[in-house]
């Protein structure tokens, strides 16, 4: 079996809507797929209307921003009740945050280049959750930055004059609500350096004493050392370990299944979750 658990769709910052991200997993013959946009469940709906046409069975979940020691941590949250009102608080803190921060960057870059909030937001579905990769599509557009990664590398680096923090709340605290909203934490591409500043071992010790259930192991950003040191902690620690293509459409090179998890892993997620994954 094919399964993949952690893509995104339009409700984030993917390319596909969450229709046609299930139509692309048919295509690709994945088996299973878990729509994790950041900060929201509003793509569930539609994704789990496509359960039955596509023959690809949906785990409903979300990639949540965290932070731990002021290094963003993304946490996945898998099957848990979307009308948890202490995780939907922090979703809505979290999409306003970012929205802010978004427009404030967009001032800061249009002083130095042509680039409005208008140009931004053509490039977001309505209510999806903006955020720099909407940024990088609008400097693409205006053919200030060649690719989304050409974007971030240069105008929306973390370390440039151009880019602005925003809330997250303690990765421990976000650990607790998934688990009190049923659903199963994992720690996203735990060994991205690419990305940026990574958390240590010692942090992730912690963050499974506070009840994190697994690790993303394999992902695209992670090489063979990082997936490796990664096995061994997550052995360590008694906690499973995912593989995941982090897909987002045409807006990342990521291919649907390029990285996948085992039955098992899936069996274990479904069976700590509250809700069922939806199957064909």
């Amino acid at each position: 079996m094919l399964i993949d658990l952690h893509t995104h769709s339009t409700c984030s910052d993917g390319t596909d809507t969450p229709g046609e991200l299930m139509r692309a997993a048919q295509r690709a013959a994945v088996d299973v797929i878990a729509l994790t946009d950041h900060d929201t469940t509003a793509g569930w709906e539609e994704a789990a209307s496509a359960v039955s046409a596509t023959g690809v069975a949906l785990v409903r979940g979300t990639e949540i921003s965290t932070e731990a020691g002021g290094v963003g941590v993304h946490l996945l949250s898998y099957l848990h009740d979307p009308a948890d009102p202490a995780l939907t608080a922090i979703f809505e803190r979290s999409r306003s945050s970012r929205s802010l921060r978004a427009q404030h960057m967009v001032e800061r870059i249009n002083q130095d280049v042509d680039l409005t909030w208008a140009d931004v937001t053509d490039h977001a579905e309505d209510g999806a959750t903006i955020g720099r990769p909407h940024i990088a599509d609008a400097l693409v557009t205006k053919g200030y930055a060649r690719d989304r990664a050409a974007a971030f590398a240069t105008i929306l680096h973390p370390a440039g004059p151009y880019y602005v923090r925003y809330w997250a709340p303690p990765t421990v605290e976000a650990v607790a609500a998934v688990r009190a909203a049923g659903g199963v934490p994992v720690m996203a591409h735990a060994r991205a350096s690419t990305r940026g500043r990574v958390v240590s071992l010692d942090v992730i010790r912690g963050l499974a004493e506070a009840g994190l259930a697994g690790l993303e192991i394999d992902h695209p950003d992670h090489d063979e050392p990082s997936r490796q040191i990664l096995r061994e902690l997550a052995s360590e620690l008694g906690i499973f370990g995912t593989g995941s293509s982090d897909y987002h459409g045409t807006g990342k090179p990521n291919r649907l299944a390029e990285r996948t998890s085992t039955v098992e892993v899936l069996q274990e997620i479904e069976r700590q979750g509250r809700m069922p994954f939806l199957r064909p």
